[in-house]
């Protein structure tokens, strides 16, 4: 396993030097669920929650929390992202709702936090706007599932080496 990088030779904090790295076209997608009753996933299907379209809402939530990352996340760099895309899924049987972004920029770092701030962000949009009728909605399975671009290469989540 590699050394953490954002602590210096006495342990303290610092934000990654990426003044040596070469721009690269970075890409991270990153996933998300939230599950819900049935009747709450029916009402967001069916566009007959009481707060209107919360899946378009939770998109354009997405898309601001990856542009606000470094705002976000204390030794982020900020990232001048070229393109956001996020996607919802769901599974009606399960009773849940899925968040896929995948974030892109060229540039000397990764977007892997971007993209995990988007689906977070996407994730908690949803459940705030259907509070009133579900307080009991979980999010979780948050993870990235593949990162292109930098040193370090592709990485596909579940691929081995």
């Amino acid at each position: 396993m590699s050394e953490f990088t954002h602590f210096d030779e006495r342990g303290r904090a610092v934000m990654v030097d990426v003044a040596g790295k070469d721009d690269t076209r970075r890409i991270a997608v990153a996933s998300g669920r939230i599950r819900m009753l049935p009747d709450t996933l029916a009402r967001i299907l069916d566009g007959q929650a009481t707060k209107g379209d919360v899946l378009g809402v939770a998109r354009i939530a997405a898309i601001q929390a990856t542009k606000r990352t470094a705002e976000l996340i204390p030794l982020c760099h900020p990232v001048a992202l070229t393109r956001v895309s996020v996607e919802f899924d769901h599974d009606a049987a399960a009773s849940w709702i899925a968040c896929t972004v995948t974030a892109e920029a060229v540039g000397k770092t990764g977007v892997e936090m971007e993209a995990l701030t988007g689906v977070g962000v996407a994730l908690l949009t949803i459940y705030d706007m259907c509070k009133a009728i579900d307080r009991g909605m979980v999010m979780g399975d948050i993870r990235l599932l593949e990162k292109q671009g930098g040193r370090s290469g592709h990485w596909q989540a579940g691929a081995t080496a």
